[in-house]
């Protein structure tokens, strides 16, 4: 019998590699964007286009869950909104959308997904943070915000939900070529003029020398989200950035 995920946000960079993955390993997927996915979706899954960060949308999500499958074995809360300004520019309401997509839709989203994850008799939730949640920098205050809020959630999830055999556990991705991270790569912090420039600079600020790929992420992600590998470990980060976070930034 497949096992069966939810994978928020599977429209992006990180998201698209991650249902490609499970899929991949013989795994159903639902997968959630507020974009369309196009071409490609697993035949054996199913696609909903809703905005994860809406709660009455969530609901909805969740009921067209239902209507899938009687129980989930992993849901992964990947979908996520970045602001880049600083913080004195950001008007309360984008502080507002970016705690909804990336920290309250986590705390809805698995607080829908816990009967179906209790109905299989334990289960795993792999929430996508960010190295901004332990290491930040200038003009990104709201995300850097709400990704340090998942780690907090992420360890108080693992405590409440262990009577029930479900796992919770965080990525943490550095810099990932994704469509996300290019759009951000305007805040003045690496120099250079094109779009390339600025992550070879990046690049050059990594232990590996490099930015990681969208797949490199995915295969974290399933490993936590997958009992046999995983099985000891909740309520944990895992960092996955090149080295970027071993680095003395005075050096």
């Amino acid at each position: 019998m497949s096992k069966i995920v939810l994978i928020t946000g599977a429209a992006g960079g990180i998201g698209r590699a991650t249902v490609k993955l499970f899929a991949e390993k013989g795994w159903k997927v639902l997968g959630v964007d507020r974009s369309d996915f196009g071409d490609g979706f697993p035949k054996d899954g199913f696609f909903i286009k809703a905005d994860i960060s809406r709660g009455e949308e969530l609901e909805t999500i969740f009921e067209k869950a239902r209507s899938f499958t009687d129980s989930l074995d992993a849901i992964v809360n990947n979908a996520a909104l970045q602001v880049a300004k600083p913080l004195i520019e950001t008007t309360v309401e984008e502080w507002d959308a970016v705690m909804a997509s990336n920290l309250r839709s986590v705390f809805l989203s698995v607080k829908l997904a816990y009967p179906l994850l209790k109905a299989k008799g334990g289960g795993a939730v792999v929430n996508v943070s960010s190295v901004h949640a332990i290491q930040t920098s200038a003009n990104i205050a709201a995300y850097a915000a709400s990704k340090g809020g998942m780690l907090a959630l992420t360890r108080a999830m693992a405590i409440e939900f262990s009577p029930d055999k479900i796992r919770v556990n965080a990525i943490l991705p550095g810099a990932v070529d994704t469509p996300m991270l290019r759009a951000g790569l305007g805040r003045g912090h690496l120099g250079g003029t094109s779009v390339q420039e600025r992550i070879d600079n990046l690049a050059s600020k990594t232990v590996n020398g490099r930015v990681g790929t969208p797949d490199e992420i995915a295969h974290a992600i399933y490993f936590l989200a997958d009992n046999d590998q995983s099985s000891f470990m909740t309520g944990q980060p895992i960092v996955v950035d090149g080295g970027a976070t071993a680095k003395l930034s005075t050096e």
